[in-house]
């Protein structure tokens, strides 16, 4: 049987990448002390691996494919095919920030202010790149962690993720610019992508796992109603697109089924039931492909 060697990221995004695998159809296991998950597709060969060291596998081949942060894409300078988007994080889909951050009562103001100072980060490259950018000199070093610690007192400024800024805010930092903006992304080896067996099966993963974050906060409404108050029903039905009609056996009786936001459903039942609509039912979408 053929195979596909995928990585999945461990730590932070393991979680939730393995509920986004669920709802694509694809559910993987694993034990708190293993790296190698088990999946109920027999074609896929999983193991787990740091966001940070993902793409520089994928690259050497180590990995067919994998899924990792376009920040650490970019920080390795990895060679890899970019198959999709997905946008989704620990905590929600908004993406994640790379941003500068001093301690609140720092003279530093803006980006220009970094000149001659020291930056503390994890993205040494790609913070490299930014001041260069902007024509700035500044000594970067990495951090091996707790980085917001070391603000205001073992460097001047640090570059650090985050997503809401809620941890920089706890720790008196305040934030100066944005460096990056990174979501997911779901990365391909070169040479694997050229496989035809290979390449059909990382499309086929990249519809799935698309299609299931699509269907995030939204549900299918079916109901029957008189043909003549349909109109009336259009007009409330903030439709993804044309709701699907169909007829009924009973004469003047039609059936509609509509995709909309979950969040929109709880004034629009109502709504729905004034104006005339019969038997509505409400289900949840497991994956939405366009």
């Amino acid at each position: 049987m053929s195979k596909l060697k995928l990585g999945l990221p461990k730590g932070s995004l393991q979680e939730s990448t393995f509920e986004l695998f669920k709802r694509a159809g694809m559910k993987i296991y694993v034990g708190s002390r293993s790296y190698f998950p088990i999946c109920d597709d027999d074609e896929l060969e999983i193991m787990l691996v740091r966001s940070q060291e993902m793409a520089r596998y994928v690259q050497d081949g180590l990995f067919d494919a994998g899924l990792t942060g376009y920040d650490w894409i970019l920080e390795t300078e990895a060679k890899v095919r970019e198959v999709c988007e997905l946008r989704y994080a620990k905590t929600g889909f908004r993406p994640v920030r790379w941003v500068v951050a001093v301690p609140k009562d720092s003279p530093i103001r803006s980006v220009k202010d970094l000149k001659g100072k020291m930056v503390a980060t994890e993205l040494v490259t790609v913070v490299k790149k930014y001041l260069a950018a902007k024509g700035v000199k500044a000594t970067v070093e990495f951090s091996w962690g707790a980085t917001e610690a070391k603000a205001g007192s073992l460097v001047d400024a640090i570059v650090e993720l985050t997503e809401t800024g809620s941890s920089l805010a706890a720790n008196n930092l305040r934030i100066v610019d944005e460096v990056i903006s990174s979501t997911t992304r779901f990365i391909a080896n070169a040479k694997s992508w050229k496989d035809d067996w290979k390449r059909q099966k990382i499309e086929n993963i990249a519809i799935l796992l698309q299609g299931a974050l699509a269907a995030e906060g939204m549900v299918g409404l079916k109901m029957n109603l008189k043909e003549q108050d349909l109109e009336q029903i259009m007009k409330i039905l903030p439709a993804l697109k044309t709701p699907t009609v169909s007829r009924l056996t009973i004469p003047g009786w039609i059936a509609i089924e509509v995709i909309i936001e979950e969040r929109a459903v709880k004034k629009i039942i109502p709504q729905l039931k004034r104006s005339g609509a019969e038997g509505i039912i409400e289900y949840p979408l497991n994956k939405l492909i366009y």
